[in-house]
């Protein structure tokens, strides 16, 4: 659980409020790039409190767009303030912020996506994965378009512990759409139970920690928001490698309303996909007429671990992926249809010529 830390002893000088920068710089919020502005810094106080002490602290933010987390952030002590920033019309405003907390914040124009975080921090603040979290953390108020791929991204880095992970169980405060954020944190068996709930818990500790009303952000979005804690796990509940869990859970629930067996027996071709199916299941010790959301951690540990050995046993099943055989039968039923119209085609247009040369047969066959 996160932890309530308190606020620092720094405090930044008087400054023009975020609504007045915005004003200042022309900024508007870009609907192609999801963004929403969160103008009140109670509420940005309160987001940085569900991240813990950050007394002496470093943080990386993700996405700080015009600063209202940044100044929270800021103003709880830490020793050092990493932003990475895409869009460059927030620059200025931002380093109006670190012309006012110098040696504090350091601003980056970049893709958070493809930052290599790892390579930004003292190499001491590195800790034995098995020690406590080290004093460096996320945070960030994200777009809603890029949530998902980036915090997939990162729970990948967090399996491989590299990336953000390199310095240790890094912990994350990251705000998402109120949907994505029960997703991530629902229970088995709950309805918003989901690829990601099992994803991120069989790595984490994750915790809704605050809901944010739509109509705290400019402009106001059409849903809520969601504060989501993670803290990585000492030991992962499954402890096989990131690619090959993430397509026995995604296999899983891409039929969510249908039977468990349906969707798992999209891992292997359909030549034998009814034998291996239930191989799977027999060896992992789950009923084949659960729901997918009906499946635990515990379901999916056993699932991955069995289907980890046939993947030793038949080299070439991990690499199958049912898409690209549904894929390789609509091309060849395609060109079986285009070569079945081609020759219909020609015999009709042999049978007009016949006509069209002896006109008398035409007359002949109509009466």
């Amino acid at each position: 659980m996160a932890a309530s830390g308190r606020l620092g002893t720094f405090r930044l000088p008087p400054l023009p409020t975020i609504r007045e920068l915005i004003k200042l710089f022309r900024l508007r919020a870009l609907k192609q790039l999801s963004q929403n502005f969160l103008l009140d810094l109670r509420l940005t106080d309160k987001i940085v409190r569900q991240a813990g002490n950050l007394r002496h602290a470093h943080v990386y933010e993700v996405g700080p767009g015009p600063g209202g987390i940044t100044r929270s952030i800021l103003n709880a002590g830490v020793a050092e303030l990493l932003v990475v920033e895409k869009d460059i019309r927030f620059i200025p405003g931002l380093q109006m912020l670190s012309d006012a907390a110098p040696g504090k914040l350091r601003i980056v124009h970049g893709d958070v996506l493809t930052f290599k975080v790892e390579n930004a921090f003292p190499e001491s603040l590195r800790r034995q994965w098995e020690d406590d979290p080290p004093d460096v953390h996320i945070i960030g108020n994200l777009p809603f378009s890029v949530s998902t791929p980036l915090i997939i991204k990162w729970l990948e880095n967090m399996s491989r512990r590299d990336g953000p992970f390199t310095f240790g169980r890094t912990q994350m405060t990251l705000t998402f759409q109120k949907e994505v954020a029960e997703r991530l944190t629902a229970s088995t068996g709950s309805k918003q139970r989901s690829r990601l709930s099992v994803m991120a818990q069989y790595l984490c500790h994750v915790q809704q920690v605050l809901t944010i009303p739509g109509r705290a952000f400019v402009p106001k979005p059409e849903v809520d928001v969601g504060v989501v804690h993670f803290t990585p796990l000492t030991q992962p509940q499954i402890e096989q490698p990131f690619k090959l869990v993430e397509k026995v859970v995604l296999n899983a629930f891409q039929f969510r309303r249908k039977y468990c067996h349906r969707g798992l027996s999209m891992l292997f071709p359909k030549a034998q996909r009814l034998e291996s199916t239930g191989k799977l299941l027999e060896l992992a010790d789950v009923d084949p007429t659960l729901r997918p959301s009906k499946l635990s951690v515990s379901h999916f540990k056993s699932l991955c671990d069995v289907y980890r050995k046939m993947c030793d046993e038949d080299p070439h099943l991990f690499a199958y992926n049912f898409r690209d055989e549904l894929r390789q039968l609509a091309t060849k039923t395609l060109k079986g249809k285009n070569t079945k119209e081609r020759a219909t085609h020609l015999q009709d247009a042999s049978s007009t010529q016949v006509f069209l040369a002896y006109p008398d047969s035409n007359k002949n066959a109509s009466s």
